[in-house]
This record gives C-alpha cells, sequence and structure tokens, in this order.
C-alpha cells in the first residue's frame, strides 16, 4: 500500500512514517499543501494522511483542490482539531474520514485499511477475487480457505494487483512499489517475482488470475468479470520521499 504522509511536524511525521513502514506501507512524506497537491496530481497512492495546520495552506484547501480537480484518491486528516465543527468541515470538503490527535496507532491502521478498502469498493476486512481472499490487516492469503505462504514481495504484489484489480500495472510501478527508489535492482526481477506468485496459486488452486498484457505489464483479472481487452492505464509509482 503506498501512502502520502503530509504533515508539517517532522517529529510527528518520523513517528507515523516509522509506523506505517512497519506494517510493510511505501510511504512518502511532504510538509506543504503544494507538495502534496502535485504529488497526488502525478502519482497514484491509495491514502493521503492530512494535517490541517500546514504552513502554506489549510489542509482543507488541500482536500478542495484535490476533489475540484477530480482527484478522488481518499484522505484520511490526522489532526490536533477537537471541536466538531473541524470534523463536519472536514468531511464538507471531501475528506473520507477524521482522527484527531493524540490517537491509537492501531486504530490509525485499521481506519487506513477500511477507507481504501471503501474507495477500492471492498466492504468487507479482506479483499477477495473469485477464490482468492487478502487480509490488509494480518497480511495473510488464502485460497478457497486454505492459506497460501508468500514472501514479503511476493505478498505486496498481490496486494497491489488486488487493490488495482483489472488496472494494467507496469513493471517499473511494481519495482517502485517494492523498493520506493532505493537500491532497485533490475526490472527484470519483477518477471522472477511474478512467476513465482503465479505457481504458488495455481499450486493452491487460483490459476489464471495474474495476466500478461504484452509489452504493457501484468493485471489481476476478476474471473466474475470475464476481462479481456481495454485495462485502464496506470499512473507512474511515485518515487520514495524520506523523513529526514
Amino acid at each position: 500500500m503506498r501512502v502520502l504522509m503530509v504533515e508539517d511536524d517532522l517529529t510527528a511525521a518520523r513517528g507515523i512514517v516509522a509506523m506505517l513502514k512497519a506494517s510493510s506501507m511505501v510511504v512518502d512524506a511532504v510538509d506543504t499543501g503544494e507538495e502534496a497537491l502535485e504529488l497526488v496530481r502525478l502519482y497514484d497512492y491509495d491514502i493521503v494522511i492530512l494535517d490541517l495546520v500546514l504552513p502554506d495552506m489549510e489542509g482543507y484547501e488541500v482536500v478542495r483542490r484535490l476533489r475540484a480537480g477530480r482527484v478522488e484518491t481518499p484522505v484520511l486528516i490526522l489532526s490536533g482539531l477537537v471541536r466538531p465543527q473541524a470534523k463536519v468541515k472536514g468531511f464538507g470538503v471531501g475528506a473520507d474520514d477524521f482522527i484527531t490527535k493524540p490517537f491509537d496507532g492501531q486504530e490509525l491502521l485499521a481506519r487506513i485499511h477500511a477507507v481504501v478498502r471503501r474507495a477500492k469498493g471492498f466492504s468487507q476486512p479482506s479483499l477477495s477475487v473469485g477464490g482468492l481472499t487478502l487480509n490488509l490487516g494480518s497480511r495473510e492469503v488464502t485460497v478457497e480457505g486454505q492459506p497460501v505462504h508468500l514472501t514479503g514481495k511476493e505478498y505486496a504484489i498481490l496486494e497491489l494487483l488486488t487493490l488495482r484489480k483489472g488496472m494494467v500495472l507496469t513493471k517499473e510501478a511494481f519495482l517502485n512499489h517494492l523498493y520506493g527508489g532505493m537500491d532497485e535492482p533490475e526490472v527484470k526481477i519483477i518477471d522472477v517475482f511474478i512467476c513465482k506468485l503465479r505457481k504458488k496459486l495455481a499450486q493452491a488452486g487460483a490459476d489464471s488470475l495474474i495476466g500478461t498484457v504484452w509489452g504493457r505489464g501484468y493485471v489481476l483479472r476478476d474471473p466474475d468479470t470475464r476481462l479481456n481487452a481495454g485495462f485502464a492505464p496506470v499512473r507512474p509509482a511515485a518515487p520514495a520521499r524520506e523523513v529526514a
């Protein structure tokens, strides 16, 4: 899962980023509204975590501009403002959730997963495509109820494919998602990961889920919808930005 963290308090940002990365999320961090707007328009994030008090504009304005520009990336506001009016205004401009500081880390993680699931059209705590099921919280994978043991990289690839079901993802997008722009190996390593992932899924009875679109990349096909052509294009994955 790729997250954009927008927080001008570097101490707070470091703590949140560390927690999210410990949960195997890929996190980019910025401290201004303008930077956030630029990155969200360019790249495909699963969620934006946004503080309301930024040096160049209010977080409300960030959300308003995103929605005015038809950017539908879910936004979770994380703010020290506790007045009910703050939450009402946040939801009014288009935010998807609002958590007040101080917050419980496990609750934040649970709310992130819930917001992302709803945005992708999944109402349950897990993602299901055909007989395949992924639990975002526990990172467990099953096929028809039987566990499938994946490596961390294999799981990350499958999660990305599932969250973007029906969308063609380039090898470069996978590479950036796995390594966040840091010490990336050659792009052909993605073919190796996909091959191993397909083999494990086929052995569990879920073959033919991951399709190859020659010259473009890979796609997770929903066997119930019989996707054949006209796959949605993928935006390039964002370069990782570290919090100093």
